[in-house]
């Protein structure tokens, strides 16, 4: 491959061979590191996924007529809270598809050549997932118009009197875009998503079954009772609910000598790490707390940031949506409320907990 010397608004790159390959090897190592990381847990088709029913019908329809006409499936955009699965969907979509997904993260497309290695190094069919994609630069995000919408790269070359305009073909593939703020994708990009689905958060039914799950495959004994307690409290969030049976795993082995897990075992093994009965931890009742102390008197998010000593988006993001989500939390237009079943809960709470 010729090297590619270009200007994309001020930023001069050049594209060799040398460079191609590391950014190649760049996507294969995140993909293998990934794949490691992806542990026995993860399903491997769409009957194995448990819940989002409505998401994985509207997604089944538009992979089978995609498989009909021959065709990529169209470009397609995830969003939600952390944790609900948007990557394993997009290896899922990928297996349905029959072809290969390609990982990357938008942190790290940093340079517009990084985009430019991406888009070369795919063959036709191939899914590629962005992650964060709400964080890719501006001048990355406008070369993938084109390569979205047209399925090629258009590039100025040179500079000043010398510039000129080379367009290059690329394959067609499947962009994944996965996202937790989806308002913060520009309407360019965000338009150019032929389909776009929210990922819910889950019920208990359906997290209790992937406690179970998971537990036969590390070895665990749960009773019924155990599993749907532990559900309960992983705020609707498979990630969660996983993380929560780890740490009660390692309590339960190291602590009681055990794998059989009991309703007062969990009960003991989350309080090891400051986490109560309905899924707060430490930081979520401080939350409460600063509210409570200004009960109803609407604060901003700010202001519940600096007494905090924490990150506004952090909260935000974070924190807020599942206190929201279990009526202790309301925002309004003035600022954050606490409600009367947040006051009630935190009034209960020993200091000391």
């Amino acid at each position: 491959m010729a090297i590619i010397s270009s200007n994309i608004g001020d930023n001069e790159f050049s594209l060799g061979k040398k460079e191609l390959r590391l950014v190649d090897s760049k996507i294969i190592s995140e993909e293998k590191k990934s794949k490691n990381n992806l542990n026995f847990s993860r399903p491997d088709t769409f009957k194995e996924f448990i819940g989002q029913d409505q998401l994985k019908s509207s997604l089944r329809i538009s992979i089978d007529a995609a498989i009909y006409r021959k065709e990529p499936l169209e470009h397609t955009l995830l969003y939600g809270q952390p944790g609900l699965g948007k990557t394993t969907l997009a290896f899922l979509i990928a297996n349905e598809m029959n072809t290969k997904c390609r990982i990357a993260s938008a942190p790290a497309i940093e340079r517009p050549r990084d985009i430019v290695g991406l888009l070369l190094g795919l063959k036709e069919g191939e899914v590629l997932f962005i992650d964060e994609i709400h964080r890719l630069n501006r001048l990355t995000e406008e070369l993938l118009y084109s390569a979205m919408e047209d399925f090629r790269l258009d590039l100025t070359m040179g500079a000043h009197r010398g510039a000129r305009c080379r367009t290059i073909n690329l394959p067609r593939f499947t962009l994944i875009g996965a996202t937790t703020k989806l308002a913060s994708i520009s309407s360019p990009l965000r338009d150019r998503f032929g389909i776009s689905q929210k990922i819910e958060f889950y019920t208990y039914e359906e997290l209790n079954q992937i406690i179970v799950n998971f537990s036969r495959l590390i070895n665990l004994n749960l009773d019924n009772e155990a599993s749907y307690n532990l559900a309960k409290i992983s705020r609707g969030t498979p990630r969660i609910a996983l993380r929560l049976l780890r740490r009660v795993r390692d309590y339960a082995q190291v602590v009681k000598k055990t794998n059989v897990i009991s309703v007062n075992l969990i009960k003991k093994a989350l309080n090891s790490y400051q986490i109560d009965e309905k899924g707060l931890d430490s930081l979520d009742r401080q939350y409460l707390s600063f509210l409570n102390r200004n009960y109803n008197i609407p604060t901003g998010l700010d202001s519940i940031a600096a007494g905090l000593g924490d990150d506004s988006s952090m909260l935000e993001f974070v924190v807020e949506p599942y206190l929201i989500q279990i009526g202790f939390l309301t925002r309004t237009p003035r600022g954050r409320l606490l409600t009367a079943l947040g006051k009630k809960y935190i009034d209960s709470k020993d200091d000391n907990f």
